[in-house]
């Protein structure tokens, strides 16, 4: 009885000594010898959610007719607004919202795909980023920015100055099936009813929506507009017009409208 506290402490010794990292670790962590320079200039500095940028003003021509792609297409958020409901005497209108999610995780990027024509057809990259915005109304309203699916039309033939490309987008749901409402429930675990006693006798169409989950997606439409072009690049703006998240079925979507920078280059 009287050695276990020396133990204790001989055993609290031990893993001390083996969890504390070797000197040349802590260079690797903290010093220069990381072998990536950039990562220490970037990290948390809020740089790595910016687009790539072209001389403003370029004026050169990117040819769509000769085969390949368009990649690292990528959107900046710069601006949201969401469409507040109005009355008899006024209609509703979209009002400037606030960015409350982590502003540096915001930005669809490395946006690849085909172009057949004038039409491009996204196959990949970081497509969706999950954004909250707060509502001058104080509402809290998530969303998925997406370029999923991204199907879009060009102005031209070329990529100019001045070029526009419009298409549909896919916009999943913010919350996966196994996602857990304060409630525990959930599209595919969970339980079905969040009363012990269901005194309306499942007749009631709100406890219904919020008591039953669904996967519900929507349909997003984008305008890319581009300003300058140099080499092989291109950037510009772009607005997004999509629904709001509805909580697995539970709400009515909201109408969110995305403005930012866009960056893209020929595949």
């Amino acid at each position: 009885m009287r050695f276990r506290p020396l133990l204790a402490l001989v055993l609290a010794f031990c893993i001390t000594f083996i969890a504390a990292p070797s000197s040349a670790y802590a260079d690797f962590v903290l010093g220069s010898e990381r072998g990536n320079s950039q990562f220490g200039e970037t990290v948390n500095t809020g740089k790595a959610n910016l687009c790539p940028t072209v001389a403003p003003g370029s004026s050169g021509s990117i040819s769509l007719g000769k085969g390949g792609g368009l990649k690292d297409i990528c959107m900046h958020p710069t601006e949201v607004f969401v469409k507040i409901a109005g009355s008899k005497r006024k209609k509703a209108e979209f009002a400037p919202a606030k960015i409350i999610t982590p502003s540096n995780n915001t930005s669809v990027d490395q946006i690849y795909g085909d172009v057949s024509g004038d039409t491009f057809t996204e196959k990949g990259g970081i497509d969706f980023a999950l954004i909250t915005v707060l509502a001058p109304n104080g509402l809290e309203v998530p969303f998925v920015f997406s370029a999923k699916d991204l199907v879009m039309e060009a102005s031209s033939s070329s990529i100019t100055a001045g070029t526009e490309f419009k298409g549909k987008t896919l916009t999943p749901n913010y919350r996966t099936g196994d996602f857990l409402d304060p409630k525990s429930r959930a599209l595919s675990t969970g339980v079905d009813y969040a009363q012990g006693l269901v005194a309306l006798g499942g007749d009631d169409e709100e406890l219904a929506r919020e008591n039953i989950k669904r996967d519900v997606t929507g349909q997003g439409a984008i305008t890319l507009s581009v300003d300058s072009v140099q080499g092989d690049e291109f950037s510009g703006s772009f607005v997004a017009i999509q629904p709001s998240d509805t909580d697995m079925g539970s709400k009515d979507p909201l109408e969110v409208k995305i403005v930012g920078e866009l960056y893209g280059r020929k595949g």
